[in-house]
């Protein structure tokens, strides 16, 4: 049986040092990323990378406001829209589109790992999801054959499952 793990980057436990440690890892990379482009890393922005970085899957607009509403500082809508442009320009955001084609952000693959999605149909939710290592690599190999085959230089590769989540089975 396949061993694959929907990705969790939340913390349910009462490990806050290990999650403050991933948020420090998060935001120090962002910066890295504002400086080499000469723009300010705000309290705005990094409150975004913060809502992305702490979520299982790519939001939507109305769940990140939603979302940041639970903390102390709220986005205002034309705010986050703005700012995700910004993130976006640096290269710490990207846009996933679903079955639903509404956009969603979640934070760059080269911050946020490598992993694939798990797309419903139906309700165009989207789930992040990472495979063993093993059939990683032999996705890898494959896939780099088919591009060589067809002159094709592969430089990376994204996987999305498509089927119907367990709220619309």
């Amino acid at each position: 049986m396949l061993n694959v793990s929907v990705v969790n980057k939340r913390s349910n436990s009462s490990h806050s040092d290990v999650r403050r440690d991933v948020h420090n890892d998060v935001h120090g990379e962002v910066m890295r990323r504002f400086i080499k482009h000469n723009q300010r890393y705000t309290s705005q922005r990094r409150l975004i990378v913060t809502v992305l970085s702490d979520s299982d899957r790519p939001l939507m607009i109305q769940q990140m406001l939603k979302r940041s509403s639970n903390t102390k500082k709220v986005l205002a809508q034309s705010s986050l829209y703005r700012n995700l442009v910004v993130l976006e320009d640096v290269g710490v955001v990207q846009r996933i589109f679903s079955t639903d084609d509404v956009a969603r952000y979640e934070l760059n693959e080269d911050i946020l790992g490598h992993h694939h999605h798990l797309v419903c149909s139906k309700c165009g939710d989207i789930r992040d999801v990472r495979i063993p290592e093993s059939l990683e690599s032999s996705l890898d190999t494959a896939l780099a054959k088919i591009a060589k085959s067809s002159g094709f230089q592969l430089d990376q590769h994204r996987l999305d499952l498509i089927g119907r989540c367990g709220k619309c089975r």
